[in-house]
């Protein structure tokens, strides 16, 4: 079967393989995310590491991702965690396969501050119909104390033909 070029994961992952050996090359891939999916490139996260069914973002606190308690924000946290998943996630698929995310619930456990990191890990499905599939990423502060603790379902599906 040929490759298909035109599922996003694949053309990530290519992207990550080219630019991460690169001198600010995972900074530059991190924009480039930011750029492609900009909701999810507004909280400047940087992908640390990507490889199918890992994936590890780090995440300044920084004034723009801030909330009015000096913390970084849920919606914030919440977006890392999504984001952080669905990397795993995707680039841990076939070509052929494509995903969405139908729920997402997160549990913040202490206040989020300093350098984050996200970490998900996944054994993705084998995938021949539709079907929902639960993604976790853990969200921890530079102290590796759990911040928050993510779960997005993602409804997987083969790509029409």
């Amino acid at each position: 079967m040929a490759e298909n070029t035109g599922n996003p994961a694949i053309r990530l992952q290519r992207l990550w393989h080219t630019l991460r050996p690169l001198p600010g090359g995972r900074w530059l891939f991190s924009r480039l995310l930011g750029w492609l999916v900009p909701y999810s490139g507004s909280i400047g996260a940087v992908v640390m590491e990507l490889r199918p069914g890992y994936a590890r973002l780090e995440l300044s606190d920084r004034r723009q991702v801030r909330n009015h308690l000096h913390s970084v924000h849920a919606v914030a946290l919440t977006n890392l965690g999504e984001l952080t998943s669905g990397l795993a996630l995707l680039t841990g698929l076939p070509a052929e396969v494509r995903g969405i995310p139908v729920h997402i619930a997160i549990e913040f456990h202490k206040k989020a501050r300093g350098r984050l990191v996200a970490q998900s890990r996944c054994n993705p499905p084998s995938v021949a119909a539709a079907l929902d599939f639960e993604v976790y990423a853990d969200i921890h502060d530079a102290s590796a104390e759990l911040v928050a603790h993510t779960t997005v379902r993602w409804r997987l599906s083969p790509l029409p033909s």
